[in-house]
């Protein structure tokens, strides 16, 4: 049986310039279906390998596959953007090969599998559960065994759509084997325009918080929204042998760590650490987590600045006690500064968003939000306008206010970068004014850029800002012209 994962040519979000990376998703499914007995996999890396679509299609051809696989898990690429391309491709390929099986997984349609496939005639199956309901289906399909019972499965069988039981999440992380970095053309991966060769990674799945327009709800059985909940996490060993592989075996010199928590268990951060540092692992990285987490590693911050932490990323959201309970975040503004402040003081460069297009939203809420994070100073700010992710409370809000239309999603333009939804009080054209006038008015700060460059900054997180500072324009044409980029 021949499996082919596809990833069509897709672009990137404004502020990040060139940035490819391996598609985890494939990277890890791809791995377990191989341990499960399938040699017989491979990838077609468009977005890495820049093939146009029709050329995408060709190649697929010649390789005549048996089962096709499209999807994506982190949406650091361009949200839900890429999924117009993965409809077009699906499509594409079932009219070349009608007899191909065609499976999608990841960010929407684990959250939205029967939509997807009464939308979409060339999908054969969704995946809403892990590499577990993955290889259950490949087996199934290659021994023709009974498709209705697939845990975390749904199905389209003899013409009718059939959600398979729920499936547990996997417990034990470390019994994935390593990513199958082999199948993909690692030479090719860059990071913010400036990191070669670069990776993105994913060391935990889940999240202890449960904001209510976070995007991690969408990955999920739509009937079993409390996995969501559930932070599962690979070991620190586990971590630094597949980084180690990556610097070894394909010479990564940066890595972005893009779980949204790493930093919740301070031990394991800690132990991740003092490994990288006994393996002399030179590798740069940044990663992601909450303000409580950054606060509660505080006193790890040294180390991890030691083993080559170039950028803490963090979410500020909104500016107020009261939104914070709100929303869910699970943090406080005292927290908030103090993440800051630390990151600061350890010369560990600042990412910081906050969101507009809560549906409570007011032009002086918005501005308030500026001014607060402008206050507060990172050193790269980055807007984000509520996007509702399937089964999140802003999903519901949205449907309730009919705000949306889930058969009607233009995903052009469902990217973070676009207004989608109004709020209360404003139109969407007002978010993408507001965004435009918050960005602009953040960089042209006087100061704040020379203060950056002439910080003691790694250098490759003064490229980062670079590369952000080259993207603003762009960033603009999204949010107040429409301009399509992913």
């Amino acid at each position: 049986m021949k499996i082919l994962f596809v990833m069509p040519k897709v672009g990137a979000w404004a502020t990040h310039g060139i940035h490819r990376s391996p598609n985890q998703l494939y990277a890890h499914w791809a791995a377990y279906i191989r341990e499960r007995g399938y040699a017989d996999v491979s990838v077609i890396d468009g977005r890495a390998l820049e093939i146009p679509m029709d050329q995408l299609i060709e190649q697929v051809k010649a390789k005549n596959p048996d089962i096709v696989v499209m999807g994506e898990q982190i949406h650091g690429y361009g949200g839900y953007g890429v999924l117009r391309h993965f409809k077009e491709a699906s499509q594409r390929i079932k009219k070349e090969l009608p007899s191909v099986k065609i499976i999608l997984g990841g960010l929407w349609y684990s959250a939205m599998p029967v939509p997807t496939l009464e939308e979409n005639p060339a999908v054969d199956f969704v995946v809403m559960g892990e590499e577990e309901s993955f290889a259950d289906l490949v087996e199934a399909i290659d021994k023709k065994k009974n498709l209705k019972d697939i845990g975390g499965v749904t199905s389209r069988i003899d013409g009718e759509i059939v959600m398979g039981p729920h499936k547990p999440l996997m417990t034990d992380l470390d019994k994935l084997p390593l990513p199958a970095y082999d199948l993909f053309p690692m030479d090719k991966y860059v990071g913010h325009t400036y990191w070669k060769p670069f990776v993105d990674m994913v060391t935990s799945r889940g999240c202890p918080s449960a904001c209510t327009f976070c995007y991690e709800w969408d990955q999920f059985d739509p009937r079993h929204p409390s996995d969501f909940l559930k932070w599962r996490a690979k070991s620190p060993e586990r971590v630094i042998e597949e980084l180690e592989l990556l610097h070894k075996k394909y010479g990564v010199q940066v890595v972005g760590i893009q779980d949204d928590n790493f930093n919740v268990d301070p031990a394991r951060v800690k132990r991740f650490c003092e490994l990288k540092k006994e393996k002399n692992i030179p590798t740069k990285w940044f990663s992601l987590g909450r303000a409580v987490d950054w606060v509660n590693c505080e006193a790890v911050l040294p180390l991890m600045k030691e083993v080559g932490l170039i950028m803490g990323v963090f979410g500020i959201e909104v500016t107020t006690q009261a939104e914070l309970k709100k929303i869910a975040k699970g943090t406080t503004i005292e927290q908030i500064k103090k993440t800051i402040e630390i990151l600061r003081k350890n010369d560990i460069a600042i990412v910081a968003d906050i969101m507009m297009g809560f549906d409570y939203d007011t032009e002086e809420i918005v501005k308030q939000r500026f001014e607060f994070a402008d206050q507060a100073d990172p050193d790269v700010l980055w807007i984000g306008y509520v996007t509702p992710a399937p089964n999140s409370p802003m999903w519901r809000i949205a449907l309730k206010k009919n705000w949306i239309d889930p058969k009607k999603v233009d995903f052009s333009t469902w990217d973070f970068l676009h207004p989608v939804i109004p709020t209360d009080h404003l139109t969407t054209e007002d978010l993408g004014r507001l965004g435009s006038w918050c960005m602009r008015e953040f960089f042209s700060k006087p100061g704040r850029i020379n203060r950056i460059m002439e910080s003691n900054f790694d250098p490759l997180a003064k490229l980062c800002f670079k590369d952000v500072m080259d993207g603003v324009g762009k960033w603009e044409a999204a949010a107040v012209k429409g301009e399509v980029q992913i």
